[in-house]
């Protein structure tokens, strides 16, 4: 079914597409409240194992702390033991850091790792889907094991999966990282993305669903294999011509039953939704985060922002913004024509989500990385938030540490600078709330600790305390 896009949605629809009842600013489905989380989903694994010995201390002294609890940034020391942040902002004594791992400030930034909520480590910066697909498995896990260390040389330190392009790659990746085998973020595993055989954005990477009964199937499957989520791709896209992004692509029978199958396991589902009536179908039946939302309409709009306090939002601004600028260049076999299609997208992107930020909606980094003109590793997408969408950079900030720990289901313990939570920090050479582009560019961050563990030191200025008593 490939609906075409019709009129504009009339205001504040009385029925959903299956022709039952739906109030939009009080909705409901079967009589779950969509306005609050399935209270079926089960809260994810995010633990790493990377051998952090509980003596292990690392102290940061004297340096600009970022807390991302929405207080301005301050001076201050925080101390890790273990895998933990055990103190933030107090003056550490001399006894304290006997033995740790000292990092002095020197004008630097301390922050939460961040989050890319629209993640492809298997996307392996090919210039197309289809070279992704003919990849041969070996190459294909070696490849994608890179990506995942490209994330957290960046900064990167959690990830939501956002489709695997083999089925259980993205879960060989996570397990791989959990265990230590490599390094890599906090990820949580997708599945292949489904959609019928003709609303697929590319058969290699894309799970076939004909009817109710494979959508259930399939995603029983991937629930059981160990997915963190599953992805419906419920619309179109401008990189197709025979499929554009306001068509949608889903029936609404096997968006509700494929919902309820996922819940009914305590995993969520994503959904490729560019145009308004994929964005809607995710609001009637359930469907916990909505990457791209372009075309969304008024109406939709209003339904969205009555449940912003459960649905997330990762719009790929980047994969837009890269993509136009690419086919005005005329390189990766861009068409003409594409420059257009893409700067019209765009545009209605940029103005959907400035208005989804006026209304309080969960709006979170993630670029489509991993094709050849997103490669990984050029994470831009707070840039691009205070570039485009006017937030300032302590929101993008806000929008990329604690939104995450929010859509990794542990709000508590990761994305804040603060006691107790996990010791995932970045040291920034600089001031991100003076140029938030320092972000873009991974060569600006000094220090990267995951888990408590130092993953990368610049080495420019990290002593034991000892080595300072004797110099």
């Amino acid at each position: 079914m490939i609906a075409e896009p019709g009129g504009p949605t009339p205001k504040h629809p009385t029925t959903n597409g299956l022709g039952q009842p739906w109030d939009p600013r009080r909705p409901t489905y079967k009589g779950v409240d969509l306005t609050i989380p399935d209270p079926r989903l089960t809260t994810r694994n995010v633990d790493i194992n990377t051998r952090t010995p509980e003596d292990n201390v690392v102290a940061f002294v004297d340096v600009n702390i970022i807390d991302s609890t929405g207080r301005d940034a301050y001076k201050g020391d925080v101390l890790v033991k273990g895998n933990r942040i055990t103190s933030v902002g107090p003056k550490l004594s001399k006894e304290t850091l006997e033995g740790a791992i000292v990092f002095e400030g020197k004008g630097r930034t301390l922050m939460s790792g961040m989050c890319d909520a629209h993640a492809h480590a298997t996307f392996i910066n090919s210039p197309t889907l289809d070279d992704i697909t003919n990849l041969p498995v070996e190459e294909h896990v070696l490849l994608s094991a890179r990506s995942a260390r490209m994330f957290l040389d960046s900064g990167y330190t959690m990830c939501l999966g956002a489709a695997s392009a083999k089925p259980r790659l993205d879960l060989v990746i996570r397990n791989s990282i959990q265990a230590g085998d490599i390094p890599g973020p906090r990820y949580l595993a997708n599945g292949q993305e489904m959609a019928p055989p003709e609303g697929a954005l590319c058969e290699g990477i894309t799970t076939y669903v004909r009817n109710n009964e494979d959508v259930v199937k399939h995603v029983t499957e991937f629930a059981n294999l160990g997915c963190d989520a599953v992805k419906f791709s419920m619309s179109g896209d401008e990189i197709l011509e025979e499929l554009r992004a306001e068509d949608s692509t889903f029936p609404d029978d096997m968006v509700a039953l494929g919902t309820e199958a996922a819940h009914a396991k305590g995993i969520r589902v994503c959904s490729h939704a560019r145009s308004d009536e994929s964005v809607r179908q995710c609001l009637q039946y359930g469907i916990d985060i909505i990457y791209h939302a372009s075309f969304i309409s008024d109406a939709t709009m209003d339904a969205l922002e009555a449940q912003k306090n459960r649905i997330y939002v990762a719009p790929a601004l980047n994969i837009l913004y890269a993509s136009m600028l690419e086919a005005e260049q005329g390189r990766f076999g861009f068409p003409p024509s594409a420059v257009e299609k893409y700067k019209r997208e765009l545009d209605v992107c940029i103005a959907a989500l400035i208005e989804m930020k006026k209304r309080g909606i969960k709006v979170l980094p993630g670029g489509d990385y991993g094709f050849a003109w997103t490669p990984h590793g050029a994470y831009r997408d707070l840039e691009l938030f205070v570039k485009l969408l006017g937030y300032t950079p302590m929101e993008a900030i806000l929008s990329g540490t604690a939104l995450g720990g929010e859509i990794m289901m542990h709000p508590n313990e990761l994305g804040k600078v603060q006691p107790g939570y996990y010791a995932d920090l970045i040291l920034v050479n600089g001031n991100p709330l003076e140029d938030i582009s320092l972000l873009s560019e991974p060569e600006n961050l000094d220090v990267i600790l995951i888990n408590g563990h130092v993953h990368k030191d610049a080495g420019a200025f990290p002593k034991k305390l000892a080595d300072k008593l004797t110099a």
